[in-house]
């Protein structure tokens, strides 16, 4: 038995000081509010002045393996995860190859049993042509559908408009898109190349892959999905408009539901000029009044989760002119640092952070037993502590090794990650030999 005591535990909405005993099976055994004098255990784990939170849960990240692992891998980037508090994961599909049948699926299962440290899920891709694949799927152990609208690696967008009704109307499970419209992006992209050439400031990243191009696209996400009464999440939302087009009301209950990211929550296009490529992500970094429609709809609980879209390439890459600049950039280790600091800065609660991380990914995919802390629940937790940490390369677990928050001063600091009550992570430094698991989904639930 192991005895977390004396913690700041954020937990459903309330912060109060108490303690947690975990049992040998790695589940949550106690939740004690009061003295633990008489409670037994084998390991006890004084956490004064320390925040217990739920392990966070990150439903969009790119690990890179198979086929690209020269940026980054599944080995790797779970430890970037477990370093920034975060205990699950669920990664993309599009790596090489991609993830669109059932045997690359299940590689990448087995590829994580060996080598993650925290627990793990991956999306199934879909294509014009793998609809019958998809629907053999057992969604009680796969976190759902990928449908990239956009732009991606290999055959991955989906543009067939009979494929696309076929797949709203006949999925099984939730669906969750990138939307960016192609059309629009590539009028776009040619206005700016006759424009500047090769030589495309960074800084119009935002206006080549617009606002409009996002919302044309997850516009037409949200009415197939309202149409034929799917199950659609829109990923990485980066504009004001779009958060028009997400239900509102008991999470449960709403049929068309988004995500953000942290970097959408943190940057505006007013940091181009500073940090050029290291933030050139698809979708883009948009306004400030994009920003704070965002934060805005995070604190109001509009937007259902927040999440990273941790997606690294090496430095060379991303030093490369726009058109040969890859996007994406690594986050994992950070995002819940970076939400807290939005936090303390007065944006929201630090008991909204532990909602829409933690809370709601579980309940939006229906994660069997984790999420909260919870009595039977597995015992994947973090302890925080209210410490300025300051990002520089040498703590950065990512295989990329940059963040393009090197440099920043971040106003909290992980000190401690369980996964399945085992401490993976504990002052700068990752247990290599613990393993996650595989997460299971319990859609019975309607």
């Amino acid at each position: 038995m192991k005895l977390i005591q004396n913690a700041t535990i954020v937990n459903e909405g309330k912060s109060q000081l108490g303690s947690v005993l975990i049992n040998d099976n790695g589940l949550i055994d106690r939740i004690i509010f009061g003295p633990t004098d008489n409670v037994k255990a084998d390991e006890i784990i004084d956490a004064n002045g320390l925040y217990l939170l739920p392990g966070v849960i990150d439903d969009q990240v790119h690990f890179r393996e198979p086929g690209l692992t020269h940026k980054a891998d599944i080995e790797s980037e779970s430890h970037a995860a477990v370093a920034g508090g975060v205990t699950s994961y669920m990664e993309m599909p599009n790596t090489k190859p991609a993830t669109t049948t059932v045997e690359d699926l299940e590689w990448k299962y087995s590829r994580a049993a060996e080598v993650s440290s925290a627990n793990y899920s991956f999306w199934i891709g879909a294509t014009n042509d793998n609809l019958d694949v998809i629907k053999s799927i057992d969604y009680n152990r796969v976190c759902g559908i990928k449908l990239f609208m956009g732009s991606s690696t290999g055959n991955m967008l989906v543009d067939n408009e009979e494929t696309l009704n076929r797949l709203f109307a006949e999925a099984p499970c939730l669906i969750a898109t990138h939307c960016e419209d192609e059309a629009t992006i590539k009028a776009n992209m040619a206005e700016y190349r006759e424009r500047y050439g090769e030589n495309v400031p960074m800084k119009c990243h935002a206006e080549i892959r617009s606002a409009e191009a996002c919302y044309k696209s997850s516009a037409k996400a949200a009415e197939l999905a309202r149409r034929n009464n799917a199950r659609l999440h829109i990923l990485h939302l980066s504009s004001a408009q779009e958060i028009d087009l997400l239900d509102d009301g008991p999470l449960a209950s709403r049929k068309v539901t988004g995500e953000v990211c942290a970097h959408h929550l943190w940057f505006s296009d007013a940091d181009y000029e500073k940090y050029g490529s290291r933030i050139k992500w698809n979708p883009s970094i948009k306004s400030q009044n994009d920003r704070d429609a965002l934060r805005a709809a995070v604190k109001s609980g509009r937007i259902a989760v927040v999440a990273t879209d941790h997606a690294p390439h090496t430095k060379e890459e991303k030093a490369n002119t726009y058109f040969n600049c890859p996007s994406g950039g690594p986050l994992v280790q950070f995002s819940l640092p970076t939400m807290l600091t939005l936090a303390n800065q007065g944006q929201w609660s630090i008991e909204t952070v532990v909602d829409q991380m933690c809370h709601r990914p579980a309940e939006l995919f229906q994660i069997s037993n984790r999420g909260y802390i919870r009595e039977g629940y597995y015992a994947d937790l973090v302890l925080v502590k209210k410490e300025p940490m300051t990002v520089n390369e040498s703590i950065i677990q990512s295989k990329c090794k940059w963040s393009p928050l090197e440099g920043t001063t971040l106003d909290y600091t992980v000190q401690q990650t369980f996964v399945n009550g085992q401490c993976v992570y504990q002052n700068g430094k990752v247990n290599t030999a613990i393993r996650g698991m595989r997460l299971e989904f319990d859609r019975s639930k309607k």
